[in-house]
């Protein structure tokens, strides 16, 4: 029997949505692929003709298969692939040379190597701000805005993808304020709330419809006449004390002139192997398996970064010529890859990123590429898996075998400005992370953002002799800059020093 259902009751469907009385016969589309974490696994590395596959290693420093943590011995291959020499053996000597020679090799290889290519068939967002409310956080008054993505799914009306945002400005700003996007979980900060005399209204609503579902209620309500079951949440506290660096980072932002927006990247595709069939890239793949230089869930939430970029350009609340991303963790993996293959943002606060974000890959310090190519290879391209393979029809790689690292992907960035930032060990940003491999990728970096005319650290590229630098060193002169401050597995301590380096590289009004 054919399924069909109305188009009416299918969300996302675009322009078919208005053809109310049209039914859609869903036959004619391939059920979509459910795979266990295994199964998806599985399925990538007979694609790839892998045979023996390394396991991932182990952060118990006391399991057998313990990740290295032995600075002697984590750099088999200390020779990073130069980022001004092209493919073919020749020094990049221009400006035009970088953009129209160079830059061109380095996004193919990342894309295919590393993080998986954008297809060209991804359907338009069409974008709808569900909700508008005026509330204070803190001392400041904001507009708040839900805004929802509707992906157009008329390709594929078995999967539907509506990505998610709010987006916080603040009410008193003169006009278009700079904004910070963040991956994150999105919510209104401070719901604007009912009168004294609406919660009345409320209340006695609520009791009636109470006791007409359950008539013995009206005892209780009879025993305690004075009470409201929908009761005010505590207002703005106009006596709290002043913003400071020890303050949420959103309240920082807003006191300082930015707004912020957060998007939910698990509205755009899910963290896990069972959905590589479905979101976005499931979308496109009509619920099949994707191909071994397809998109990985990293590219996929830079995706949905981006064309939440394309709302901010339509909202005159907004300054997107200052538009910054920022993540912390897995979310700061996706801040590089955002900033990196997306021009248009302006700058970028990436938080303790690790492996597959702005620590070196063919260093062995902690997490390993055997790492991400096992447990977390639906994060990356399916060709990354490539790298842990130890037996396969093209036989044994590593991550020295990496035409490219993570320094190219900070030059991509170039010359942007781009702010990394670490925690340390003691507080709880593990040593897995490799802090020191990801300040060896930003000194190589440099090498870049000096040649486009900008700035970087301060010091040589030396990558293997500059020494990082103690915690709570500042290194922010430039237009690459590096903080390790002195807390755990977040960027908070350092959003008190984002903003002003921020407000100096993209030339804000103090």
């Amino acid at each position: 029997m054919k399924k069909s259902i109305l188009c009416a009751l299918l969300l996302g469907l675009g322009g078919l949505t208005k053809a109310q009385n049209i039914q859609l016969d869903l036959s004619q589309y391939p059920s979509p692929v459910t795979f266990t974490n295994e199964q998806d696994h599985a399925n990538m590395q007979q694609q790839l003709g892998i045979k023996v596959l390394r396991p991932g290693i182990s952060g118990n420093e006391a399991a057998p298969n313990a990740a290295n943590y032995d600075e002697s011995k984590a750099n088999p291959c200390p020779e990073l692939p130069d980022i001004l020499t092209t493919n073919d053996g020749r020094r990049v000597i221009s400006e035009d040379m970088w953009w129209e020679t160079r830059r061109p090799e380095l996004v193919d290889a990342l894309e295919r190597e590393v993080y998986g290519k954008l297809p060209e068939n991804i359907p338009s967002v069409k974008w709808e701000v569900k909700i508008i409310d005026r509330e204070f956080v803190a001392r400041t008054p904001i507009i708040a805005k839900q805004i929802i993505g509707h992906v157009d799914n008329s390709s594929y009306p078995l999967i539907n993808v509506d990505i998610n945002m709010i987006l916080v400005v603040p009410a008193n700003a003169k006009g278009p304020v700079p904004v910070l996007m963040m991956f994150g979980r999105p919510s209104f900060p401070a719901p604007a709330q009912p009168s004294g005399e609406d919660m009345e209204i409320l209340n006695s609503s609520f009791k009636e419809m109470m006791i007409k579902n359950d008539p013995s209620i009206k005892a209780i309500f009879d025993k305690y006449p004075a009470y409201t079951p929908v009761t005010r949440l505590p207002g703005p506290n106009f006596f709290a004390p002043p913003v400071s660096g020890d303050s949420p980072t959103t309240e920082q932002l807003l006191a300082a002139g930015w707004g912020y927006l957060t998007i939910d990247p698990s509205s755009i595709q899910a963290d896990n192997h069972a959905g590589i069939t479905r979101g976005i890239i499931g979308l496109v793949n009509k619920g099949q398996p994707r191909s071994p230089e397809d998109w990985g869930a990293l590219r996929a939430w830079a995706w949905g970064a981006a064309r939440a970029l394309d709302y901010l350009e339509t909202d005159s609340l907004v300054d997107s010529k200052k538009v910054g991303i920022e993540g912390v963790s897995r979310y700061g993996k996706a801040a590089l890859v955002t900033m990196a293959f997306e021009p248009r943002f302006a700058t970028a606060l990436i938080g303790s990123s690790g492996k597959g974000g702005t620590t070196l890959h063919r260093r062995v310090f902690g997490e390993a590429v055997e790492s991400l190519a096992g447990g977390e290879n639906y994060w990356m391209a399916g060709n990354y898996m490539k790298y842990g393979a130890e037996k396969s029809e093209f036989g044994r790689l590593d991550g020295c075998d990496l035409p490219v690292d993570s320094h190219d992907m900070l030059a991509l960035c170039a010359p942007r400005p781009v702010f990394v930032s670490y925690g340390i060990p003691e507080k709880g940003d593990a040593k897995w992370l490799d802090q020191k491999g990801s300040y060896m990728a930003v000194i190589a970096a440099g090498t870049a953002y000096k040649f486009l005319g900008a700035t970087d650290l301060g010091v040589s590229n030396d990558y293997m002799k500059e020494e990082m630098p103690p915690y709570n060193t500042d290194m922010l002169e430039g237009d690459l800059a590096w903080r390790q401050h002195d807390g755990g597995h977040t960027d908070a301590p350092n959003m008190q020093y984002f903003i002003p380096w921020a407000n100096r590289v993209l030339g804000n009004e103090k």
